[in-house]
């Protein structure tokens, strides 16, 4: 898919050398056809790598998207450039009379506070209440997952004794449902997390169906209101290299930080990691972007 992003986006450089389909307006203009709207609330600190990772998978099938970044207004970053968000990040109050075919909201390292303490939580409550009606699909990712499953179905969060940090294999529930299309009966994804939600509670509750879930890390895809809401615990849309980022950055504070499980060779620190989730990233972004957006959105929303 060609993802139209700003020319200046520090992104487009490193997915143009990994020939990702890039287009600006002008070229963009030149299709006779809608692209599907996507928005993007990157809860992120480090966001520039968040985008990266996200576009990089939004930009795998044959369909125009259109990219809009979103920031909170309650909430200043402090690892982002203040000229970085003013040029590619728009704010809740000028986009909120728009309709969107799909929205992912990120993760965000605020796991350790209750919701309602999150400075934010109240603008992201009427960002959530707000793609009931303005949003054909959402994606959460990791917290904004935890998030979603508070806001809109009164499961809560809990700490764990030890952080969740690794990369986990998984079992595949619903073999059947679209947005698991050419998955593995098994497969590997990332998690880096220190809270988790209660399996029974997601079992137990009418509106979700499990769709995939990890003996070690719990809960991973669930699905609510024919893919409305779409909540992953994890991070397939992590690089590599991330976990070992995280692992040298807590490690570096002198954090008791354990390594990665199932992640490095032989868990030896000193030896590469390698992806071995990348397929299945590929495979969900365009399996939500194809049966959850594109085919469910309106041509006209009006």
């Amino acid at each position: 898919m060609p993802i139209n992003i700003p020319k200046n986006l520090p992104a487009r450089e490193i997915l143009e050398k990994e020939h990702i389909f890039i287009m600006d307006d002008d070229k963009a203009l030149q299709q006779d056809i809608r692209p599907l709207n996507i928005l993007i609330l990157n809860l992120m600190p480090q966001k520039e790598k968040t985008e990266t990772h996200l576009l990089r998978l939004l930009g795998n099938t044959p369909l125009q998207t259109h990219i809009t970044f979103l920031k909170t207004d309650t909430h200043t970053s402090k690892n982002t450039s203040q000229l970085h968000l003013d040029q590619f990040y728009s704010r809740f109050q000028d986009i909120k009379d728009r309709k969107f075919d799909g929205m992912i909201i990120t993760g965000a390292p605020v796991e350790h506070l209750p919701f309602e303490e999150v400075d934010y939580w109240q603008e992201l409550k009427d960002i959530m209440q707000w793609t009931k009606s303005n949003v054909t699909s959402t994606l959460h990712i990791c917290w904004g997952a935890q998030a979603a499953l508070y806001y809109h179905f009164g499961i809560g969060k809990y700490d764990l004794e030890g952080k969740c940090f690794g990369v986990f294999p998984h079992t595949v529930y619903k073999s059947a449902e679209k947005l698991l299309s050419g998955f593995n009966d098994y497969f590997w994804a990332p998690h880096s997390r220190h809270t988790d939600v209660s399996l029974d509670e997601v079992l137990a509750h009418q509106e979700i169906t499990l769709l995939s879930s990890s003996h070690e890390a719990g809960a991973f895809i669930m699905s609510a209101n024919r893919g409305k809401q779409i909540m992953i615990t994890g991070h397939l849309e992590y690089e590599a290299t991330t976990l070992l980022e995280e692992y040298q950055r807590d490690a570096s504070r002198g954090l008791d930080i354990k390594i990665p499980v199932h992640y490095f060779p032989e868990d030896n620190p000193q030896k590469a990691p390698a992806n071995i989730w990348r397929s299945h990233a590929f495979l969900l972004f365009s399996n939500w972007l194809n049966y959850y957006v594109y085919q469910e959105t309106p041509y006209n929303w009006s």
